[in-house]
């Protein structure tokens, strides 16, 4: 991992909460298939430890911002499927609002639109 990718890194686990509720968005998951789902929206340049994430579903379900269920898979063990709640769709709103303003406020404050010249 080289400089560049530690700090990108420590930028993306600030949002891990909002990241999973992203991919929650669009559907119940359950835990590896949300790793999944992340790291190939990325091409494979951002994954998130197993760890972290499961961390992360303790914690939103604590908070309510998701609901978990054992789903029947007829081959292999059950899997724990996870859904938004109402409230994990408004903090997502929430939180997609707050990352626009900060992302336009830091792009004008760099003003990096010369930086390759």
């Amino acid at each position: 991992m080289t400089k560049d990718d530690a700090f990108a890194a420590d930028l993306l686990r600030g949002h891990t909460d909002t990241i999973v509720l992203g991919v929650l968005r669009r559907g119940d998951r359950y835990g590896f298939e949300i790793y999944k789902t992340i790291r190939d929206a990325t091409g494979g340049d951002h994954e998130i430890k197993e760890a972290t994430l499961y961390a992360t579903y303790r914690r939103l379900e604590k908070d309510g911002l998701v609901e978990s269920y054992w789903g029947d898979e007829t081959q292999g063990g059950r899997r724990k499927y996870y859904r938004i709640t109402d409230a994990g769709r408004a903090v997502f709103r929430s939180n997609v609002t707050a990352w626009t303003a900060t992302r336009r406020i830091i792009d004008a404050l760099l003003d990096v639109k010369d930086l390759d010249k």
